[in-house]
């Protein structure tokens, strides 16, 4: 895993265990955030992007299923290592089902976290290169049809979004107004229209507003560019 892919999520609530994963990853060249509890959980994964998060079954507030389900209804795709106490199969099978993709029983070897990590961090890795679409600091996540900036959504309409994903779609190139009618409306060209303008408006001060540097820029008498500086 590389880049923004090495960076895990660890979710236990035993200070110990915690500090162990969080040691041990660490030193195996991982980026590690720590949560204590479900609720923490559910904040973190909200707020960044997560290679691999392992979670414990058994949290003090709200259980590890109860986690992975409401992160998978929020749109959060990343993959859950769980790791568990509870070893039954039953106790296994309940836990994929709910979202989770590995299963792993304390106790347990760290060499083999680590390999169950590395295919999960593989997976991730191939699956965010196909749903998400990156432009700079924007990132544009075409399964759960958000955008975020700096890891900050970005509220936006449904054709607000649609208008977004082509300009992300054709980073660098002039998209004139007569290729975002057909694309995003559907609409053969009318000269007199001034929707695309109003869209466009309306997107660059939620995308661009307040941002290091902007990325939709104007070219005048042509269209529109989504572009990164450098």
């Amino acid at each position: 895993m590389t880049g923004v892919h090495r960076r895990i999520l660890v979710v236990e609530d035993d200070p110990e265990t915690a500090g162990q994963l969080v040691e041990e990853l660490t030193t195996s060249g991982y980026d590690v955030d720590l949560a204590a509890n479900g609720r923490e959980a559910l904040s973190q994964g909200a707020a960044r992007d997560y290679a691999v998060i392992t979670i414990d079954r058994m949290l003090p507030d709200i259980d590890g299923i109860t986690v992975m389900r409401q992160m998978r209804d929020d749109g959060i795709a990343v993959p859950f290592l769980i790791i568990s106490a509870l070893g039954e199969v039953d106790d296994r099978v309940r836990g994929l089902r709910a979202g989770g993709d590995d299963y792993l029983v304390k106790p347990f070897s760290f060499v083999e976290l680590l390999a169950r990590l590395e295919a999960l961090g593989r997976r991730s890795e191939t699956v965010a290169k196909e749903t998400i679409l990156r432009v700079g600091d924007l990132a544009v996540d075409l399964i759960a049809r958000t955008a975020s900036r700096r890891g900050r959504k970005i509220p936006l309409l449904p054709k607000e979004f649609q208008l977004l994903e082509y300009l992300t779609r054709n980073e660098g190139r002039v998209v004139s107004r007569a290729m975002l009618l057909q694309h995003v409306w559907d609409l053969h060209f009318d000269p007199s229209t001034n929707i695309i303008d109003v869209y466009v408006g309306r997107v660059r001060r939620k995308v661009d507003d307040q941002q290091a540097y902007p990325l939709i820029h104007t070219i005048r008498g042509i269209g529109y560019c989504l572009r990164a500086p450098g």
